[in-house]
Order: structure tokens, then C-alpha cells, then sequence
């Protein structure tokens, strides 16, 4: 049984094997952005936290973006979701964090959670295959190819430096504190 902490978060096991654990860290970190996000309308999703320009729209878009990219992309080799197959990131590199302003709480929020579900079903069929030191299909622009521990550890650290920067704009919208 998963034990949930009071923010709703699912605390990752003490006694897991290496798969189970990183999982459980991962899951636990994309709860804590849930957490940060939650309960804000569209001006608090775009709110700053001077002199940064980083939002929590500008969080859940990018981090959609990542989960879609690491997991669909490379991971399986597959085509990325939309709106990201659609992007001119030589163009526009900044894409996800800029455009979030454009889209409301509900359609950031969805995206966020599709692209999680489909990381998720992306962990679990390749796991089924193989254990965590599988190659991913897709190589890197440097011609290295990930393993999937290497994608869930560098996952767990994304989120856990951006669940950083929630914090203090989530502190600056409304007082909101809390790990």
C-alpha cells in the first residue's frame, strides 16, 4: 500500500528495489508540482517572481515537454505529441515556457497530465522488455544513448530543481509554503 503524505503526495517506499524507488521519487516530485499548481487560476499560472520570468504555466508546459521528450522520443523512439510535433524549437527554443501565457489552467494542466500518463505507460512497457539498464531507441544529438535509469534519475533531478522554483513563485503569488 502506498502511504500519501498530506499535501496528497504518494511518498516514495523505504524498502523498494531500485526500479520501484525511482519511480516512487519521480512520482512523488510530479505530485509536488500537482501540489504547487493546484488550485491557481489563469493569473496565477502566469504570475512571476521578479526579477525571474518563470511561471507555474511556464513549469507544467516545459515539463510536459520534457516527460513527452524523454520518455515518447527517446525512450521509445516515437514521434512527440502535440503541440510539440509541431514546434520550431531552432526557432523558437524557448516555445513551452513562452507560449503557457496563451493557454488556459485547464489545457496546461491536461497536457501536463497526458504527457505524464503517457510517460508512465512508456516506463511500464519497457520495463516489461527489459530491466533499467535498456538503451533507449533513440540516441542523443551527441550520438550517446540513454539507458532508462539514467532517463528516471535525470528525470527525478528536473523535477526536483523546477519543484524548486515552484516554491518561490508559488511563495510569491500567495504565501504558499511548504517543501
Amino acid at each position: 500500500m502506498t502511504t500519501v503524505d498530506d499535501q496528497g503526495r504518494p511518498e516514495p517506499p523505504f524498502d523498494g528495489d531500485e526500479a520501484t524507488t525511482l519511480l516512487g521519487f519521480l512520482d512523488f516530485h510530479r505530485a509536488t508540482l500537482a501540489w504547487k499548481c493546484a488550485g491557481l487560476d489563469a493569473a496565477g499560472l502566469r504570475a512571476t517572481h521578479p526579477p525571474a520570468t518563470m511561471t507555474l504555466g511556464g513549469l507544467l508546459k516545459h515539463l510536459a515537454f520534457v516527460e513527452d521528450h524523454w520518455f515518447s522520443h527517446v525512450l521509445q523512439g516515437g514521434d512527440r505529441m502535440a503541440p510539440f510535433d509541431a514546434v520550431d524549437w531552432a526557432a523558437t527554443p524557448d516555445w513551452d515556457w513562452d507560449s503557457a501565457a496563451g493557454d488556459t489552467p485547464e489545457q496546461l494542466r491536461e497536457l501536463w497530465a497526458a504527457a505524464v500518463e503517457r510517460s508512465r505507460t512508456a516506463t511500464k512497457e519497457a520495463l516489461a522488455g527489459g530491466d533499467l539498464g535498456q538503451r533507449a531507441r533513440r540516441a542523443l544529438r551527441d550520438g550517446n544513448t540513454p539507458t532508462l535509469r539514467w532517463i528516471l534519475v535525470h528525470m527525478v533531478e528536473e523535477y526536483s530543481r523546477h519543484n524548486g522554483h515552484a516554491d518561490l513563485v508559488r511563495e510569491a503569488i500567495d504565501g504558499s509554503t511548504g517543501e
